[in-house]
Order: structure tokens, then sequence, then C-alpha cells
């Protein structure tokens, strides 16, 4: 019997799961909102900082347009919104080293920012005769979600201070988990794979909101503090700028999340750092998402749900599984997919092929993956949460 699937090069989803709650990989177009607020006195210079950064950005790959608005009520007050034909290009485009340095000029002239990011599901307006209509295409349906907001940080040590910093980061006292009226911290994840931390976070309500609450928390500047000597990269939390630049550089978002809609107290909490190729990373979390969104289907499946992040070549999968990665079928808790994708997983795992440039069957995939398995570190679950 010979088994087909869908090539990943084309959107994972026309008809888009209920269990799908959260993904950049269903090929809609990308609108993105960006609010600013502008320094008393520094509107013209914020202008032309602008103009400056636009001519840039036109010439970067799947970007359609966008537009500059100024407040009628506050003149301190900006809109940028931009779209895009879909969410990677944009995302490959907001986490490059380049992107750090363009946007560095406008620091010294806003007092704050917003981003929020919206794949398009209905418009109205149809382009004049003989126009070009814009490439990308609509949300086919909408999601569901949960009213959770998944996001992660990760960063690396020195290699040799491992040991000391897990313990920098499992001893500390939790923040209080509520924020504001409408903001709670729900669970925080840390992990550890070689020399990277990866923190995961869930919030209901406002993301930034629960991301500045944490910041200012005695407890956790305590710990921050405690950790700057092993950080490979500098940082000085109190430089407005350098903290910029590290939660920037920092960022790994989450780029799909599905779940089997199933509840299970006993399930346990794993992370997954897959090796991807260089200039792969993004491809390899499609593959692995769309793994999950067939697994999601399958009542025999461990995983109860599973966030992928990833952010160039850095992939990381946080699955909750019932009985553990190596209860059930081992090879579904790793993200393996179906053996029709097998050979296209080889081609973006670092070091996944044989000796003689074949594919591997699943289960050598399986072994090559056991070294993917992240240590914990800490979880904690908010009371009530």
């Amino acid at each position: 019997m010979t088994t087909t699937s869908t090539p990943v090069s084309e959107p994972l989803t026309r008809q888009v799961s209920h269990h799908v709650s959260q993904s950049v990989f269903d090929g809609s177009r990308l609108r993105v909102v960006l609010l600013v607020e502008v320094y008393d006195g520094a509107q013209q210079r914020f202008l032309e900082t602008y103009e400056q950064l636009r001519s840039h950005v036109e010439s970067v790959p799947g970007h359609l347009g966008e537009q500059l608005c100024q407040s009628i009520e506050n003149p301190s007050q900006w809109l940028i919104t931009s779209e895009w034909e879909s969410a990677p290009p944009f995302l490959n485009w907001v986490s490059s080293e380049e992107h750090v340095r363009m946007v560095r000029p406008l620091h010294s002239c806003v007092r704050d920012t917003r981003s929020l990011r919206f794949h398009v599901v209905r418009e109205t307006g149809h382009p004049a005769d003989g126009a070009e209509r814009p490439r990308g295409g609509l949300q086919a349906a909408p999601r569901v979600g949960d009213g959770v907001i998944r996001h992660a940080l990760t960063f690396t040590v020195k290699p040799g201070s491992e040991e000391r910093v897990a313990r920098i980061l499992a001893d500390y006292a939790s923040p209080e988990p509520r924020v504001d009226e409408t903001t709670r911290l729900c669970r925080t994840s840390l992990f550890l794979h070689g020399n990277r931390v990866v923190r995961a976070i869930e919030v209901r309500g406002d993301l930034l909101a629960a991301l500045r609450h944490v910041a200012a928390q005695p407890e956790v500047r305590a710990v921050e503090e405690a950790l700057n000597p092993y950080l490979e990269q500098d940082r000085d939390l109190g430089d407005p700028e350098s903290a910029r630049v590290f939660y920037t550089r920092a960022a790994l978002p989450a780029v799909h999340h599905v779940t089997a809609g199933q509840e299970d107290p006993e399930a346990r909490r794993h992370a997954l750092s897959y090796p991807a190729r260089p200039g792969h990373g993004m491809r390899l979390a499609q593959v692995l998402a769309q793994a999950d969104e067939a697994a999601a289907d399958d009542p025999l499946s461990p995983v109860l749900s599973s966030t992928i992040f990833q952010r160039d070549d850095v992939v990381v999968r946080l699955v909750d599984v019932r009985g553990g990665l190596d209860a059930g079928e081992p090879a579904m808790a790793l993200g393996l997919p179906d053996p029709g994708l097998v050979a296209e997983l080889t081609t973006l795992l670092d070091g996944a092929g044989g000796r003689d440039g074949s594919a591997p069957a699943a289960g050598d995939l399986a072994r090559a993956l056991e070294g993917a398995r992240m240590d914990l570190v800490t979880d904690r679950r908010a009371p009530d949460a």
C-alpha cells in the first residue's frame, strides 16, 4: 500500500481543524499592527526615521505594503500597519539581526510600542479591473482557542555553567499570578538542552502586561541578576536599550498549537529541541506541525497537546503526554510524521540521514531524536489555572 501525504510547501489545512487554535502555516495573508507612542516633540524625527526604514522593508520578500497613520486626537500616537503574503516571511524578517539593527534608530524617539499580528479571515472590496490581487489567501475558517497565549524566551549560557544555571532557575519564588483584572499567569515551564535555556509561559489576557509584571518582581530580578555572569551574550536589564535588544533576540514565538481536546491530570510535560539544518528551521517546524495535526485526530496518540516554538533554526516542541514520552507510541510522542514524510524530515534534521545518504526508517529517526529531549528544570502552574 502506498502512503501519500500533503507536500509541506502547501498550507497545512485547507479546512482548519477545530483542534488547531494557533498556526502560522495556513497560507493566509498576515496583517501586522504596530501601535507606537512617540516622545513629545519627536514626531518629525520619528517620521524621517520611518521613511528611511520603509525603503528597506519594501524589498523584503513577502512584504505587500503598509500604511503609517497618526492619531487625530493625540499627535504622539501612531499606527503602522503592514500586510504580508503569509506569516512565515514576516517572522523570518522580524527575528533577523538585520531587523534588530534597522529599528534601533527608532528607539530614541519612541516611548512605547505594541505589536499585534492577525491572519486575514474576511475582506470587502475588490481590485479594479486589471489590478493585481494581493498574494496569499484568506484564513479558511476561524480557529477556536482556549483563551491562553503561549510564548517562550530562549538564550544560551556559557558551556560548563549549566548545572549552576539550573539551580538558579529552579530556586526562586513564583511571582503573583494575578497581573490585573483581565490578565493572569497560568504556567511557566523551564527546560535546558545543552547550554540552551527555554522558558515557556502561558498567559490569559495581555501577554505584554504579563511579561512586564514578571520582569518587575523582585524575586525575578534577583534571578536575572544571578544569571548575568553565565550568559553567553552580555546584557544589562537596567539599561532600556540593552534589555530591549536582549528580549528581541530571546523571543521564541509559538508558531503552532494543537490539542487533542482531552484532559488528563496525570499528563507529563516534556520539551524537545530539534536539530534543524542551517536555514531549515521554519520548514522543520511546519513538518512537525503537520504531524501534530494528524496525531490530534488519532485517539491512540499519547500526545494531548503540542506547541511548536520556532525562531531561525531553533525549533522547540512542548508536549503534554499521557504516561510520558516512553509510553504508548514513542515515535508519535517524538513528533515523527507518517512514513510518507520521513524522507522530508530527514532533509531538515541535522545529522538525521544515514551514512550512505539514504533516509532512515521511523525507528532510526526515533533513536536519532532521543538527543532532542530537554531537561526539565521547573514546571509551575498557578493555582486554579
